[in-house]
């Protein structure tokens, strides 16, 4: 899995109660774009993800 600063996340629930967390990943920790991604999630709070099987990258749009 490879990510860029900028790009965004989706973890979806791990059932039908729990929602979707979506987040920004504002720094890449790892080599060529590689995990431990630093996120910040839209509920305001940032954290250090390694991605999982429930893990999505939505690619920012380059110019």
């Amino acid at each position: 899995m490879h990510a860029a600063q900028g790009d965004r996340i989706i973890i979806r629930g791990k059932s039908v109660e729990t929602p979707d967390r979506h987040g920004e990943i504002i720094e890449v920790r790892g080599v060529d774009g590689a995990p431990p991604y630093l996120v910040r999630f839209s509920e305001g709070h940032e954290s250090v993800v390694f991605p999982g099987s429930d893990f999505v990258i939505e690619h920012a749009a380059s110019d």
